[in-house]
């Protein structure tokens, strides 16, 4: 994994393994058929490719394909500023913005884990698709 500052924005990029790895675990099989996840953009954008390698930016909650942006992934050998405050963590809003959250509070904010990002991007996508009666993937 990559991951660090570029600009004013935090990337976060898986390599290798990792990507199908991460694809897998997302959930993207049922959330997001046809794309794999290459890494997080700003923490609150997922970083996809489709199937004839296009990428793209999709909000993390929810994964919903009509929301997603064409972007350009910075070259392999682009240098991302480290940050030991940020390393291994992920910044989550505790009510998601798709759900009423505020982004700009401080008290709706957190550091979350690898695994508990997965495990969270996958418990509000599918609580966002039981709420609204259907599959947004269709």
């Amino acid at each position: 994994m990559r991951e660090g500052w570029l600009g004013d924005g935090y990337l976060v990029f898986f390599s290798g393994s990792e990507i199908s790895s991460a694809t897998d675990k997302y959930g993207f099989e049922t959330l997001l058929p046809g794309f794999e996840v290459l890494g997080l953009r700003g923490w609150d954008d997922l970083v996809v490719r489709d199937g004839a390698g296009k990428c793209f930016s999709i909000p993390t909650v929810p994964m919903d394909p009509r929301l997603s942006r064409s972007v350009q992934i910075p070259p392999a050998q682009t240098e991302l500023e480290q940050d030991s405050r940020c390393l291994g963590k992920l910044k989550w809003y505790t009510k998601p913005v798709a759900f009423g959250g505020d982004p700009g509070a401080r008290e709706n904010c957190g550091l979350v884990t690898d695994e508990e990002h997965l495990k969270l991007v996958r418990f509000w996508n599918e609580k966002y698709r039981q709420l609204n009666g259907r599959d947004v993937n269709r």
